[in-house]
């Protein structure tokens, strides 16, 4: 699955978009990404996607249960400031 990253998911990862497989629930992905270290200066991923909201294929995404496939696209989206 394409997994694309904005604002401090982004400066977590250190990039903008990764590959990740699917056939996995959205909670075993997050958990593979929370195990990560941070970008140096960063805020932990663990603590921005403890933060954020998830859009899979465009559609909010909140049942952590859902399982994820290959060809999905998920967006991590950490809360936004201004308007």
């Amino acid at each position: 699955m394409l997994v694309r990253y904005f604002g401090a998911a982004k400066a977590a990862t250190g990039v903008g978009e990764e590959r990740l497989p699917g056939g996995r629930t959205l909670a075993a992905v997050l958990d593979e990404l929370r195990g990560r270290p941070a970008s140096s200066g960063a805020p932990s991923l663990a603590t921005v996607l403890d933060r954020s909201s998830f859009l899979l294929n465009e559609v909010a995404l909140r049942d952590t249960s859902t399982v994820l496939a290959d060809d999905d696209v998920l967006d991590v989206l950490p809360p936004f400031a201004g308007g």
